[in-house]
């Protein structure tokens, strides 16, 4: 059995698990000491531990005897060396650290309900407030916690999710530049096709309008030259 900061009395063997439940149950009932009213308070704020061993059932009732000034001193000592021995940490959540004070206040209660019952009884009345109020945050705490990872998670995914789309658009922006330089060298070829066949029909223009102008020249030399022939 574990051993506790809690003073128990000495372990009784109530029956063995080879006997029948019937004889079992007998067997307890007369090995079950005569309790007092402040043992039957005792045991209802620390019930007592049962066990196992080597075929045996074992039951172990938490002690009424008066707690002394050095059994005082003992358990502090006996504290601070076992939160060394189970290297329990000093800041921070650790749950060995949270047993061993635990078992501390159970052995406080203890104590205090020897001499004065009522006062055990609102002591335990504070620890399972203390209790209730720790599971409280303990539970705010782990959904806190899995609310930061679904945030996370959901961070994680819309990160991913935009890194595929930026590349995407990364892609589709190299594609349009690409087809955009493919358009500005046609336009420079058509536009270079276009002034050549411009300047060709400009020239072409030019010539016919030479031939022209030489033609009406020499038919306003051959008007002119019957105009002024002498009439028979």
């Amino acid at each position: 059995m574990q051993a506790s900061l809690v003073k128990y009395n000495t372990p009784i063997l109530i029956s063995t698990i080879a006997s029948s439940k019937g004889k079992k149950e007998k067997k307890a009932k007369d090995v079950q000491p005569v309790m007092s009213q402040t043992e039957d308070i005792l045991n209802s704020i620390l019930p007592p531990r049962e066990w196992s061993q080597e075929d045996q059932l074992w039951v172990q009732y938490v002690s009424s005897t008066p707690a002394t000034r050095a059994d005082v001193i003992n358990l502090q000592e006996d504290l601070d060396k076992w939160l060394q021995q189970r290297q329990a940490r000093e800041t921070g959540i650790c749950p060995i650290r949270e047993e061993l004070y635990s078992q501390c206040f159970d052995e406080l209660i203890r104590q205090v309900t020897i001499i004065c019952a009522e006062r055990g009884l609102l002591l335990l009345r504070v620890r399972d407030e203390i209790r209730m109020t720790i599971c409280a945050y303990q539970s705010l705490y782990e959904s806190s916690i899995a609310f930061g990872m679904r945030k996370a998670l959901q961070a994680e995914q819309r990160r991913n999710k935009h890194n595929k789309t930026m590349k995407e658009l990364m892609v589709a922006n190299r594609k349009l530049k690409e087809e955009v330089e493919e358009l500005e060298v046609k336009i420079a070829q058509i536009q270079k096709t276009e002034e050549e066949r411009r300047e060709q029909e400009e020239k072409r223009h030019k010539d016919e309008v030479l031939v022209l102008q030489k033609m009406n020249a020499a038919k306003k030399e051959q008007l002119e030259a019957m105009l002024q022939a002498p009439k028979k």
